[in-house]
């Protein structure tokens, strides 16, 4: 990627350990807020160059013009969201960018989904992300193809209805089975398991499924476990009527991301900031509410193209007349990635640009009141893959009362790059945020 400056976000900070980076000394006593934070994250909108894009990335492409007004402006660069040999993931990259580190506090994905969602996960249990999938039944069981990690974008109510039948059957003798939203769930093992390895389904997309089924002591139960789920879920009258319609159908689980309790630090004590997320997924709700933040639901948030992209913006302005932080997640570039859906992710970038980021820029500055905004994927989700990869991705700082680095024309993973700008620990993200230099 060439040569790049290694930025030290620390160097201003207060040395009062009662003020919050960005705020006078004693300001964090007095509730004083002089300036609003907000991140907004276009969840895996990063790419690599699309031959069908003519050699360009999907943020190149897409019409974005509050993005590229933005970066010429402020500080463009690249950060690096997930540690050298993790694997890449919004959980990952999530607690990198609010400042926690995965090397330290990460236990599984699972257990902040169950945040997320309100499931107590006690001392000792195990609880696994259960998806609801699409199979290709061909042969012998390891032969079978992994066709769709969701399902068909399954809807939340037939889901529902899907999961309370593997209950019924599969569940009990330590085993509980949690609806989530569309087609992410949750299985809890109470007491646990021993280490067992797993796959995420969204790496297997069009892969036989025989070498990347669960290993380990108790990897037999789970297998028999997602193997018994066929046959329950393929005989279903809700899979009947979604192939009449011509759907994909629900016909298995898959059993992943498993983990223990976390303990995170409340980001309140950590930053001196009143936080907030909002999210249609329960993974970023669940890593919010572990670190003590409001966790607002916006009705009609999919995680999807036709999420509620006017309630998201009213519901962070809203926070931020109550707070300091907000977070704001979009999932649907992510999800078109996973899918290799080129003109669709395009889409997603646009709308983030259209629907989140001009009105809500505008009505910050209508309000007069001071900001600082990053806007960044969390991590990459090329189209070519059509899964998540852990090259460092571009990032936008943005101050409203000064201009910044002026060091690029748009925003883009190219340009990024070409400021020479990389933040190789991003945990260190945050702490720039919320600094005033």
């Amino acid at each position: 990627m060439g040569r790049f400056t290694l930025i030290n976000p620390w160097q201003t900070h207060s040395t009062d350990k009662d003020a919050a980076p960005g705020r006078p000394k004693g300001a964090a006593r007095k509730g004083i807020s002089l300036m609003k934070y907000i991140i907004v994250i276009g969840d895996g909108m990063s790419d690599r160059p699309v031959e069908a894009l003519g050699g360009r990335t999907p943020l190149e492409v897409a019409r974005k013009p509050v993005l590229d007004a933005l970066a010429a402006k402020a500080e463009v660069g690249l950060v690096r969201t997930t540690p050298h040999g993790a694997e890449p993931g919004s959980d990952t990259a999530h607690l990198c960018l609010l400042g926690y580190d995965p090397r330290v506090c990460y236990t599984g994905r699972s257990p902040l989904e169950a945040l997320g969602l309100g499931v107590a996960v006690e001392k000792g249990d195990t609880v696994f992300r259960c998806n609801l999938v699409t199979f290709s039944p061909r042969g012998d069981y390891a032969n079978w193809e992994m066709t769709d990690h969701s399902a068909g974008k399954i809807t939340t109510g037939e889901a529902k209805t899907l999961l309370r039948a593997i209950g019924d059957a599969l569940g009990g003798d330590g085993l509980e089975f949690h609806p989530g939203v569309s087609y992410r769930h949750l299985m809890l093992w109470k007491g646990g398991c021993s280490p067992v390895t797993l796959r995420p389904p969204h790496d297997l997309l069009g892969k036989a499924i025989g070498d990347h089924l669960p290993q380990g002591e108790d990897a037999g139960r789970l297998r028999e476990l997602m193997r018994k789920s066929y046959d329950i879920l393929s005989a279903h009258p809700v899979n009947a009527k979604r192939e009449r319609r011509g759907l994909r159908p629900a016909n298995s689980i898959w059993l992943w991301g498993e983990g223990t309790s976390p303990d995170l630090e409340d980001f309140e004590k950590k930053f001196g900031v009143r936080a907030s997320v909002i999210s249609a997924v329960p993974l970023v709700k669940g890593i919010g509410r572990g670190a003590g933040m409001s966790v607002i639901e916006v009705e009609g948030a999919t995680g999807e193209l036709n999420t509620n992209y006017e309630g998201k913006v009213v519901a962070a302005i809203s926070a931020l007349r109550n707070g300091d932080f907000v977070l704001l997640h979009l999932e649907a570039a992510d999800e078109c990635g996973h899918d290799g859906l080129t003109e669709e992710k395009v889409k997603a970038i646009e709308l983030l640009d259209s629907r989140i980021l001009a009105p809500l820029t505008s009505a910050l500055d209508k309000g007069k009141e001071p900001y600082r905004l990053i806007v960044m994927p969390d991590h990459s989700t090329p189209l070519c893959v059509r899964t998540h990869t852990p090259e460092p991705v571009p990032y936008l700082l943005y101050d409203s009362t000064r201009a910044l680095s002026h060091n690029a024309p748009l925003y883009s993973e190219r340009a990024a790059a070409a400021t020479g700008l990389l933040i190789d620990d991003g945990t260190a993200l945050m702490p720039r945020l919320l600094q005033r230099t």
